[in-house]
């Protein structure tokens, strides 16, 4: 199965420092990746590079087998990545409704139907739509995030830590929508230090420590394994 994103001995660097080394990464299409490693680990770094916001040292990135290493961040947006950051980042004052229609790049009608779409995915903003996104509790927000990237229609997913400050009840919820986002066609990249949800959630796991990948493996099982129990666990 050819690779919809690759990483090839790639090294990445923010502000100067060397945070991820010599990195080799293949993912296919239509499935759910999860990155997990302690903090520090590089993950966030990693996801910076894969968008453009930090700085390839060296090696390549693909994506659709396109060499996107050198691209600018909306360039590989119009490629069909789509990227939900750490801590939300939504605009206070912008409602619901107001946040996936910017986002989205069709018409008023296509605007509606992706809407649509997404609040079936998390129907605990259908009734949210005309509140401000300062309103919005800490998981509302976080679906609000996803949709927005959502809206933009990507053929991958990424998503940074979208686990962080949730309960368990909105961790469930959430990880629901995105496997049925996977199982619809949506291939899904998510960085996560929650070892537990993110192995719960996903079909394949990296292990990350100290900028290198120390372990690549099926998730069904690999919370139990030594490497992840030493790392991530303090076992």
């Amino acid at each position: 199965m050819s690779a919809l994103l690759r990483l090839e001995n790639l090294a990445v660097s923010r502000n100067g420092t060397p945070q991820v080394h010599d990195l080799d990464l293949a993912i296919p299409a239509g499935r759910i990746d999860a990155i997990v490693g302690a903090n520090g680990a590089g993950k966030s770094e990693l996801l910076g590079a894969l968008m453009g916001f930090d700085t390839v040292i060296s090696g390549r990135i693909l994506f659709a087998g396109k060499d996107i290493s050198h691209l600018k961040t909306h360039q590989r947006a119009r490629l069909g990545m789509g990227f939900c950051p750490e801590g939300r980042r939504l605009f206070p004052a912008m409602t619901v409704a107001e946040t996936l229609a910017t986002a989205s790049r069709g018409g008023s009608q296509h605007r509606r139907r992706q809407q649509a779409e997404i609040l079936a995915l998390f129907p605990a903003l259908a009734n949210r739509l005309n509140a401000h996104a300062w309103h919005l509790s800490g998981g509302e927000q976080q679906m609000l995030a996803i949709g927005r990237a959502l809206a933009t229609q990507p053929t991958l997913l990424i998503l940074d830590e979208p686990s962080l400050g949730l309960a368990p009840k909105v961790m469930h919820e959430i990880a629901t929508g995105l496997q049925q986002l996977r199982d619809a066609g949506t291939s899904i990249l998510i960085a996560e230090q929650n070892a537990h949800f993110a192995l719960s959630l996903a079909d394949h796991a990296w292990l990350m420590a100290a900028g290198k990948l120390v372990l690549n493996a099926p998730a069904d099982g690999l919370i139990d394994h030594p490497e992840m129990k030493t790392l991530m666990l303090g076992g």
